[in-house]
């Protein structure tokens, strides 16, 4: 890796944010511009910043990492992420435009008129917010050690830095234009460089990437481990080290910090918690690669997390709040699902070259930096680098694009809720939004990104997704119920996300259970919502005909709130 390239590759991200963030402190005068650019983004350009945002570290980095180690059954991350905008555009996006609300507890308090679902909604807003920004920050890191050697530290103080002093300054506008122009930017990073990988692969007979066997060393192949690291050994193999030949016996190892030298045809020892698969378990859906138990509840879980989860990431819905109404909210979304969709034929290229050309990443876990090793391995030379440090750039792009996202709608949440809503206040809590998930991600360094992204959106779903579409499309929800509803869902992903994160359960039912919990925490916050709302109709808010009516009927009538 050319880290002269990567570093100057970073500092033109961070250049054009700050002053395409500048741009949009000029046009930020009121409160309005900082929540929701005064509602007066276009289609097109909405789409494209929702899309910038959108595309995370999970997106850029993740989704290859994932496919890397455990094989097709995680292609339905990018179907759940793209598919979840279809549910949103057919159920909340045009509703929730009408609402006339600046944030998901307004719209709560709103269609309930009730604070303390507000304030309930409040927390979660938060809660989710800072679950998905503290991959964003390590993301960011493993970028820039990989790219560069720097110290995971730095990059995720980079990207906090940087985005609280964007949104700080022109909020929601400086987001807009920033998102916007790093969609952009992300798609021709990950595009451009794949087409140089799929020529080289064509160059070399197109090898196959889905064999019977386990990945394997094509070629003498030195991997350097900066930290202990415990791997499984299926076939024996001597390799050369710092202190000369080792022979690495059929099981368990741990290996110290050092190189090691593995000969070519060698089959490629794995991290014990990847248990890597072999190609043809890889290229089979449900087949339990990389030691995924219960495949087939775990496909369902996640497909229904991803699905019903985007309506409920706070960052994603905050969006819909800017478009002039319903009708170009809902333009806005199938928008939306065509850049999504173009984004997303990419990533899975990198997941697979990587099983060929890069899998000592196996053995490292670093398998998250797959998109950033391929250029070097398979290209090197000047074209290598400068593929990468494009890759690198692309990666910057989608840490600061998401935490910009990120932070606009949990300071939009701390700003009305906390404080006293000026402008001023709205920049203190930028500040104070990125400093605990900062905190964290320095602290746990070494949390899988596409898992803990995925237990977001099993959070999101559980939450806001039951809260909109009953509150949407049923008459009859109440104050309590929601918040009953609210309480199940958020405390039971809550209690999954944090088993699964510390470990707990790690094999069985349970540890399926928990890493993917929105198959059973769903339905019953929806549940729990809809039976209590039955056993308290005298809750139901008296002005409900009137907030119906102003959901659904068309902008023409003239009923909708005012901006």
């Amino acid at each position: 890796m050319n880290a002269s390239y990567d570093i100057a590759a970073v500092a033109v991200v961070v250049l054009l944010t700050l002053g395409i963030g500048s741009y949009g402190l000029r046009l930020a005068r009121t409160t309005s511009d900082f929540l929701v650019a005064s509602r007066t983004v276009s289609p097109l350009w909405n789409a494209s910043a929702i899309s910038g945002e959108y595309l995370s570290a999970a997106s850029f980095l993740g989704i290859a990492g994932l496919v890397f180690a455990y094989g097709a059954d995680m292609l339905w991350y990018p179907v759940g992420f793209v598919a979840g905008y279809l549910v949103l555009l057919l159920l909340v996006a045009a509703p929730l435009r009408r609402s006339g609300a600046y944030t998901v507890p307004d719209f709560a308090e709103a269609r309930l008129g009730s604070p303390a679902v507000r304030r309930l909604a409040s927390l979660l807003v938060v809660a989710i917010g800072w679950l998905y920004l503290v991959p964003q920050l390590q993301g960011a890191g493993i970028t820039l050690r990989a790219a560069t050697g720097a110290p995971v530290e730095v990059g995720a103080v980079l990207v906090a830095v940087v985005v609280s002093v964007n949104v700080a300054g022109g909020g929601m506008r400086s987001a807009t234009f920033v998102q916007a122009f790093q969609y952009w930017l992300k798609l021709t990073a990950i595009t451009v460089p794949a087409l140089f990988l799929l020529l080289v692969w064509q160059g070399q007979g197109a090898p196959d990437l889905t064999g019977p066997g386990a990945p394997v060393f094509r070629q003498s192949t030195s991997v350097e481990l900066d930290s202990p690291v415990v791997v499984d050994v299926r076939t024996p193999v001597t390799v050369d080290g710092d202190g000369g030949p080792r022979r690495l016996e059929a099981g368990r190892q741990e290996l110290a910090p050092g190189t090691l030298v593995f000969p070519a045809g060698a089959e490629v020892p794995h991290v014990s918690r990847i248990d890597a698969s072999s190609g043809s378990s890889w290229a089979s859906p449900l087949s339990g690669a990389g030691g995924i138990e219960h495949p087939l509840y775990a496909t369902y879980a996640l497909v229904l997390a991803t699905f019903l989860g985007t309506m409920g990431l706070p960052h994603v819905l905050v969006r819909f709040y800017t478009n002039p109404d319903g009708r170009t909210a809902r333009r806005t979304t199938l928008v939306v699902l065509g850049l999504l969709g173009a984004f997303y034929l990419v990533p899975t290229v990198y997941g697979a070259l990587g099983r060929l050309y890069a899998p000592e990443l196996l053995l490292t876990g670093r398998t998250d930096t797959v998109v950033l090793a391929l250029p070097s391995a398979m290209i090197g030379g000047v074209g290598g680098a400068l593929l990468e440090a494009l890759l690198v750039a692309g990666a910057f792009a989608a840490f600061l694009s998401t935490s910009s996202g990120l932070l606009v709608s949990t300071a939009g949440v701390l700003v009305q809720d906390v404080l006293r809503g000026t402008v001023r206040d709205f920049r203190r809590a930028a500040v104070a939004a990125a400093a605990l998930p900062l905190l964290i991600a320095l602290l746990a360094s070494s949390l899988p990104i596409g898992q803990v992204v995925g237990l977001a959106f099993a959070m999101a779903a559980s939450t806001f997704c039951p809260l909109l579409v009953l509150g949407i499309w049923w008459r009859r929800l109440t104050p309590p119920g929601a918040a009953a509803g609210l309480v199940v869902g958020g405390g039971l992903s809550a209690v999954a996300v944090l088993a699964t994160l510390a470990g707990l359960a790690d094999r069985g039912w349970p540890a399926a259970l928990l890493a993917q919990p929105a198959a059973w925490t769903v339905p019953a916050a929806f549940a729990v919502m809809v039976g209590v709302s039955l056993a308290t109709p005298s809750r139901v808010p008296a002005d409900v005909g009137r907030t119906m009516l102003l959901l659904h009927a068309p902008e023409s009538l003239g009923l909708h709130r005012p901006p």
